[in-house]
């Protein structure tokens, strides 16, 4: 008797707090339906059709394994010769320079329009996608209305959203067909929505803009890209250098530009120990791995691959692959 009654009162108590679960989870879902209906709002005030909004939002839900894996993105950091042995492999060399071969009357003519070197536009197709091969699988839809959605980072992603809305409603691309990354990152370059909107190309000109299957949209917009952010067709992007003895590593950074000839006036030199070239170009001097580690005098086309994507680490493998592509090292 003493344990029935003890029983009693403990099935009871989970009964309670499910009822008190119960109204908690259909608010929640309630509240995702009222800021989703004040999103199509706003996306119709954007010139969005209610047709597009219907497509884009039958069904739609939060995805949890989007809201997972940004709340778990690993905290680690790679020095700067194991993040080039991970990049910069001899197979994705090997297929680069093969690429280039295969796709060279395109490249050449993207290069001629935009200015861009093709040995660029493949290293960055490379390390972006394996060239093609991984652009993601989920749905930017789905995966930006929920980080939108979250409280995170809402401001960033409710814009990248309604910039994806944008890029359906124009026709670019089919709601089944737009994949890529559980951050938004979409197509064989992984364009953010608000890169496509700005930097995209109807390179093949049948009025879309298909950076998932269009080689020449996906060469051109990335050359459009670099071009509309600086990039120079007259010079490289940088090359590896030698400090003087004592170096004072407190003007390292982006932020101090010199020219060549004042570099070279402190003591710097190419990594073979030769003097640096006698041009007339500014440069900034960047230490990856801190003090201990490799120099590199950057130039303005380096700076343009940071504004793809503002990680030394990924800039510097980026020129390093287009440099092994070319034979240049």
């Amino acid at each position: 008797m003493p344990e029935t009654r003890f029983e009693k009162p403990g099935v009871a108590l989970i009964i309670f707090i499910l009822v008190l679960l119960l109204p908690q989870v259909c608010l929640s879902e309630d509240v995702f339906l009222t800021w989703l209906n004040d999103l199509k709002t706003e996306a119709m005030t954007k010139g969005i059709s209610g047709s597009t909004l219907d497509t884009a939002f039958a069904g739609l839900q939060p995805i949890q394994r989007v809201i997972e894996l940004d709340r778990n993105q690993p905290e680690f950091t790679k020095d700067f010769q194991r993040y080039m042995k991970l990049t910069v492999t001899e197979s994705r060399i090997k297929r680069g320079q093969w690429l280039l071969v295969k796709h060279r009357v395109l490249l050449d003519t993207i290069r001629d329009e935009y200015g861009v070197q093709p040995r660029f536009l493949v290293a960055i197709w490379g390390l972006e996608t394996n060239f093609g091969r991984n652009t993601g699988t989920f749905p930017i839809i789905g995966a930006v209305a929920t980080l939108a959605y979250d409280t995170r980072r809402s401001r960033f992603f409710r814009a990248e959203l309604l910039n994806a809305l944008k890029i359906l409603d124009e026709g670019h691309i089919t709601i089944s067909e737009m994949l890529g990354s559980w951050a938004g990152a979409m197509g064989q370059v992984q364009f953010m929505p608000s890169s496509f909107v700005r930097f995209a190309v109807d390179e093949d000109k049948d009025g879309r803009k298909d950076i998932w299957h269009s080689l020449p949209d996906v060469f051109a917009s990335a050359a459009n890209f670099l071009s509309s952010n600086g990039w120079d067709p007259d010079f490289i992007w940088g090359r590896e250098v030698t400090l003087p003895p004592g170096w004072n590593g407190d003007i390292a950074g982006l932020d101090t530009k010199k020219p060549l000839a004042a570099w070279q006036h402190i003591g710097i030199r190419r990594a073979n120990g030769e003097d640096l070239p006698d041009a007339d170009i500014p440069a900034s001097l960047i230490q990856p791995s801190g003090s201990n580690g490799p120099s590199f005098l950057v130039y303005r086309n380096y700076r343009a691959i940071m504004r793809w994507n503002p990680s030394h680490l990924y800039a510097l493998a980026v020129c390093r692959l287009a440099d092994r592509l070319a034979g240049l090292e």
